[in-house]
């Protein structure tokens, strides 16, 4: 196991910059899944704690050693990648047991290790097979095989599931799982499927346009997002989220014809103020007949275990989770519940979210929200 310390990263391409000023410290032993859209910088920074980029500025330290200089294989990691990155003239056996022949390891320790790797990931009876004969899934259990192999201080992934179908992503998820709390090495998960990233982070990095937007444990993310885009990104269907202004006479905010009650605390702080406001569609709820805030159904998702009805509402769009047996058809309006308490406020200006203190009022980013500054943005222990 081996902690790894970014400080100050940065990675520009030309005059092009992808990374601006990353600081992290991702603890010994822990699974952390870095988690953002395509583009927003996150395989790049994979790649340089693999050392297959170099870094523009700043400093990686794996085990308390900068390893800014050197080679891939100096810095005791060993990476899954996307596209499995086999050799399709040898065996399972070969693939597996490659890096440690490159190394001069004689070849009854070799075939020992080998036997044993491919024990782990269920590959004992595949071992003379060529890749182009296994499934997508067994592929990829001989390129997780053959990191494992190497004994690395540190695993990278790189979407290793991203070419999988849907049932064998679960499975996938649950084996590497599984894998790490077996081999108790500190493991880097690159994923842009936030379902993913919930299900197998002990620590969650939420990237955007070379960023770090969050950072901290799944659902403290979930339930506290830092910012609009982490409250949009985090959660399938997505936060609502729709421009209010609040009216501190009533305690309310008004949405269309309607109005919201919140908090008179919240509301006094926020007297005035353009703010976003945010709320999660399963905590949503269906009024009586005529109460509540009215929205016209668009179209009913079905899920099997419940419905997610997609409505407009005040003129933009808004999901609501239902059970199965709820009474909704396309074209109906219906009233819709907003519990204050589940109501999340964000700055128009900054998108970042403003939480409230009944002795200080509101606050814009603070610390425990985890935006990133110029100094660490999480700490991974």
């Amino acid at each position: 196991m081996a902690d790894i310390d970014i400080r100050a990263v940065r990675k520009s391409y030309g005059k092009t910059p992808t990374l601006h000023g990353i600081d992290l410290l991702f603890g010994s032993g822990e699974f952390v899944v870095i988690l953002g859209p395509s583009g927003c910088g996150k395989s790049t920074l994979l790649r340089m704690i693999a050392g297959l980029e170099d870094i523009t500025s700043g400093e990686i330290a794996i085990d308390g050693r900068v390893v800014n200089t050197l080679e891939p294989r100096e810095r005791g990691c060993a990476m899954v990648f996307q596209n499995y990155a086999l050799y399709p003239h040898m065996s399972v056996a070969g693939n597996i047991g490659y890096a440690l022949k490159v190394a001069g390891v004689p070849k009854a320790e070799r075939d020992r290790r080998i036997t044993e790797t491919a024990k782990i990931v269920g590959l004992q009876d595949y071992l003379d097979r060529r890749p182009a004969a296994l499934s997508g899934g067994q592929r990829q259990r001989v390129a997780m095989a053959r990191a494992i192999i190497r004994e690395p201080k540190v695993f990278l992934f790189d979407e290793p599931l991203s070419n999988l179908d849907a049932k064998l992503r679960v499975t996938m998820r649950a084996e590497i799982r599984k894998l790490h709390q077996r081999l108790s090495a500190t493991s880097v998960f690159v994923t842009h499927d936030q379902v993913e990233a919930m299900t197998l982070a002990d620590r969650l990095v939420v990237m955007n346009r070379g960023h770090v937007e969050q950072v901290g444990r799944p659902l403290d993310i979930y339930h506290r997002p830092a910012t609009t885009f982490v409250a949009s990104f985090i959660g399938s269907p997505a936060m609502n989220l729709f421009d209010a202004r609040v009216e501190v006479e009533t305690s309310t905010i008004r949405l269309g014809g309607a109005s919201v009650e919140i908090d008179p605390v919240v509301a006094h702080t926020l007297r005035g103020r353009d703010v976003i406001v945010g709320i999660r569609p399963e905590q949503c709820r269906l009024a009586s007949h005529g109460q509540g805030v009215p929205a016209l159904i668009e179209f009913v998702e079905e899920l099997g275990v419940g419905r997610v009805v997609h409505c407009e509402l005040a003129g933009q769009p808004f999901a609501i989770a239902v059970p199965e047996e709820a009474q909704v058809t396309a074209g109906d309006t219906i009233g819709l519940l907003l519990p204050q308490q589940q109501l999340h406020f964000f700055d128009s200006e900054s998108q970042k979210r403003i939480d409230f203190s009944p002795m200080t009022g509101a606050t814009n980013s603070p610390a425990n929200s985890q935006i990133p500054s110029h100094q660490p943005t999480g700490v991974l222990s």
